[in-house]
């Protein structure tokens, strides 16, 4: 667990107190001294820019001169970050959950800077250590240089950014309460700054070894679908001419870098809805269902929407009417899906049999010979799916319900609610809270004896595990018995926090990605499909087919040419420090057609159009119904008017220490000075002498402040003491390098803050959405049981859940202690930065080296060696 330390060879769960605090182990590690990583990283560069710049063997010509240059760039890059990085290390505790959960988008990001400075470093030192073999290739080894470089320079600008937080935000406070000023400058940073570096020979630096190919194979898929996307009708079309092009994405790192920059800031959120879906295609569906857990039980099926009756939780003898969804699409049947590992009591009955709905396989339930009844389960797990509220279903996360439905032997019921764009806030919402009182009522139906009930879910699954627990208090049911969510989403506005800077470089979260699909879930940002002409089923399987064997006969040819031309890659790299240039014709591969629309001018707000106007007017009276409707309850509801959340505070701290004050003005800097003023040029974010990379199309961002997004149904963090009290015991499981951490920690303290229980545990080295990937490493894994030891723990009704089985690479923590002179010795007494060092590697006053472990990064196209 990666919110866990190492003590010795051992390690134990601290328990909670209150049952408020997370798991964490009493002793953490002592992480690398900061000054002996530059010292060493000072040391490799000048080492080898001395070598290359005196016409040493080996050197060749232009690739040489790159090599230098780039190390000197490094070098530069170097000195400006070492002041930032030991003043944050000073200051980012003060940001934590508490103590014993060193956790925060500071630290995160600190976190990425010491983990790049060390692929650099093993980088420099394979270099030093081959640079005389007559195998070394020059021009490879200068465009991996440069590449980091790249990554570096863009991550001293988001350093810059964090700096300016901490001088804008309230003391302790994780983010910027407002839309403008600094959060839309940070959009509008984000448009303009180069995020291609992070995606080529760099992409996924920052996560375990063991999850790296991963990110690249979905990297590689997403640049090739995009490639062709709408050059097909048929999924099949898209997904085998997407495989026979993507070879030329797989060799050459830079150019899947420039197409998955283009494709994520100019594709809208049906393609991502498209690119997600891969996963509900029956091809892939059945792959994944051979390969999961077995279960007796595996059923979707549909649930009319018609209105019933649930007993208040106070008084049994009243009771309040659930009306079904009706917002946006009308009332619909609600979708959901039963899993079980045994079959029990009522799964099998005809009422439910009645209900389900085929899904174009054999029939979902697999009784097999006399399969044997078991009675019912006093648990029930209801889950939420997530998606970024627009894509996937259960389908695409069985899995690991069906593992789970195994470990912890209860029936769950997963819940396929309506998608954005086309259902937005509050239509999910209005189905899951109807499924879960559905279950309540229907207990019979799903093996299930009634008595306790656990809500869980992912990302946006978490968002609705929340929201739902407080429209059940608001309506006055009973409530579940407490809530797991992963990495949840509990603000959708678009205020900057240091943990949102990570969507420069994430490969699944890019914030150009997430504000689509956050607007499309609030309705504010209209999204268009260009339509495609409707052809018969003939015809498009013939245009398929010349289009297949067309694209079949390109990436051979491309293959074959990247393979024959060795000269290719150093004609094609760009110097070191400058922005890429012009792409050639190759590298702009995907079709005009498919990613171009009007580009907004400035790349920051304006007057919000008469058509969002409409659709906000409707929206916020169909906010309004969120609260009860039955006059036989016996409270109000505690819901909301629209400027009621404009007053609610989620900075917590009333009294501000004065040292703590002291601490962050030192780190914290103010905008330049004699760079505000102008209405037509926007202020200078960076320190006169620095600029990062430029790209050279802007992202087409908006921020369109709403009221529907400050709703507390859809960011509950931003929800009234009032609302959050009564709240069962939320259990939140985050990880350190997701963009979303601040929500986690954000709403962690909120919730503490009012003697709501909580626990808060961070995974490191993990992206966002590991419970999709928890079958692909056993890192994964043991983060999804960590999950499950949470649920567990509500069934339970434990204070504090078991310890789980944890892999090394899950202890990880970066408490950024720095080792003193006389512990320097070593530069690493844990494994940290996503880099292990090999066995015996040492650092001695800053002149030494650790050899980080070649064996993990050796990815396709990245950090790896040659």
């Amino acid at each position: 667990m990666a919110s866990g330390k190492k003590s010795g060879g051992s390690s134990r769960l601290e328990k909670s107190v209150n049952g408020r605090r997370s798991s964490r182990h009493k002793e953490g590690p002592v992480v690398m001294d900061t000054k002996a990583v530059f010292a060493a990283l000072y040391s490799v560069c000048e080492e080898n820019a001395t070598f290359f710049s005196g016409g040493a063997k080996g050197s060749q010509g232009d690739a040489a001169r790159r090599l230098v240059d780039v190390m000197r760039l490094i070098q530069e890059h170097a000195r400006s970050l070492e002041p930032v990085i030991c003043n944050f290390a000073s200051v980012y505790h003060y940001f934590d959950f508490d103590p014993h959960i060193p956790a925060n988008g500071y630290r995160s990001l600190v976190k990425v800077v010491r983990c790049c400075l060390l692929h650099i470093i093993q980088k420099g030192r394979y270099i030093t250590s081959n640079r005389r073999s007559i195998f070394f290739r020059v021009a490879h080894n200068a465009g991996e240089m440069e590449a980091y470089c790249s990554a570096l320079c863009q991550l001293r600008a988001l350093l810059y950014l964090a700096q300016r937080m901490l001088h804008d935000n309230s003391h302790g406070n994780l983010f910027f309460q407002d839309e403008s000023g600094l959060s839309e400058s940070f959009v509008r940073e984000y448009s303009s700054m180069h995020k291609g570096c992070f995606y080529g020979r760099c992409l996924g630096f920052q996560f375990s070894p063991a999850i790296r190919p991963c990110l690249q194979t979905i990297a590689i898929g997403l640049v090739a679908f995009g490639e062709n996307y709408r050059r097909h009708q048929s999924g099949i079309g898209v997904a085998a001419s997407s495989f026979f092009t993507s070879g030329k994405y797989a060799i050459d790192p830079e150019l899947r870098g420039a197409e998955f920059e283009r494709i994520t800031q100019n594709l809208d959120v049906h393609f991502w809805k498209s690119f997600w879906n891969i996963t509900e295609t029956e091809v892939l569906s059945s792959l994944a269902s051979m390969t999961s857990t077995q279960v007796k039980v595996n059923r979707a099926f549909s649930v009319p929407p018609i209105p019933f009756d649930l007993p208040l939780a106070a008084n049994h003898r009243t009771s309040v009417t659930i009306a079904p969804p009706s917002a946006h699409i009308g009332a619909a049947p609600v979708q959901m899906r039963l899993i079980s590992y045994d079959l029990r009591e009522g799964q099998d009955s005809e009422i439910l049999l009645a209900l389900s709905r085929s899904e174009g396989g054999p029939l979902s339930l697999s009784l097999g010979l006399k399969t044997k009844r078991l009675p019912s389960s006093p648990c029930l797990l209801i889950h939420f799916h997530g998606g970024g509220f627009v894509a996937q279903t259960s389908k695409s996360h069985e899995p690991y319900l069906k593992s789970w439905s195994q470990d912890l032997g209860v029936p769950i019921l997963s819940v396929d609610y309506s998608l954005a764009p086309e259902a937005p806030f509050p239509r999910a919402l209005e189905e899951c809270f109807y499924a879960y009182c559905w279950a309540l009522r229907n207990h019979h139906l799903l093996g299930w004896t009634g008595e306790k009930v656990c809500l869980a879910g992912d990302s946006a699954g978490g968002n609705l595990c929340v929201t739902t627990s407080m429209r059940a208090a608001a309506f006055g049911v009973r409530m579940p018995d407490g809530i797991v969510a992963a990495y949840p989403a509990t603000l959708l506005t678009a205020y900057a926090s240091p943990s949102r800077l990570l969507t420069l470089m994430d490969p699944l979260l890019p914030l150009s990605v997430l504000s689509r699909c956050l607007g499309a879930y609030a309705g504010t940002d209209p999204q268009t499909e260009t339509q495609i002409e409707k052809v018969s089923t003939l015809s498009s399987v013939r245009r398929d087919t010349a289009l297949l064997l067309k694209d079949f006969r390109q990436g051979a040819s491309n293959w074959i040419h990247s393979l024959l031309d060795s000269n290719r890659a150093s004609a094609s790299h760009s110097p070191a420090a400058g922005v890429p240039g012009a792409a050639d014709t190759v590298r702009k591969s995907i079709s005009e057609a498919s990613i171009s629309s009007p580009h907004a001018s400035p790349p920051v707000p304006s007057e919000p159009s008469d058509f969002a106007n409409r659709k906000l007017s409707v929206k916020s009276q169909t906010c309004q119904d969120l609260g009860p409707c039955n006059s036989s309850t016996l409270h109000s509801s505690p819901l909301l008017q629209e400027d009621a959340a404009e007053d609610v505070k989620f900075f917590l701290s009333k009294d501000v220490d004065s040292s703590m004050s002291c601490d962050l003005s030192s780190v914290a800097i103010p905008p330049p000075a004699g760079e505000r003023g102008s209405e037509l040029e926007p202020c200078r974010e960076f320190p006169l002498g620095f600029e990062p990379l430029r790209t050279e199309k802007l992202a087409e961002m908006r921020v369109q402040s709403s009221p529907v997004v400050k709703d507390p149904f859809c960011s509950p963090l931003l929800a009234p003491d009032s609302m959050l009290k009564g709240l069962p015991p939320i259990h939140i499981v985050a990880c350190a390098l997701d963009p979303m951490l601040d929500d986690s920690v954000m709403f962690a303290k909120r919730l503490r803050s009012i003697d709501q229980p909580v626990t808060l545990c961070v995974v490191d080295d993990l992206p966002h959405g590991f419970l999709s990937l928890s079958q692909l490493s056993r890192e994964t894994r043991e983060a999804a049981k960590v999950c499950v030891e949470r649920i567990r723990a509500v069934f339970t009704q434990t204070e504090t859940p078991p310890e789980p089985r944890k892999h090394r690479k899950l202890e990880r923590t970066n408490r950024g202690v720095l080792v003193s002179s006389g512990e320097a010795s070593s530069l690493f007494v844990g494994p940290i930065g996503g880099v292990e060092p090999a066995a015996g590697s040492k650092i001695a006053d800053g002149q030494g080296l650790v050899a980080a472990a070649a064996q993990n990064n050796t990815d396709t196209g990245g950090v790896g060696l040659d």
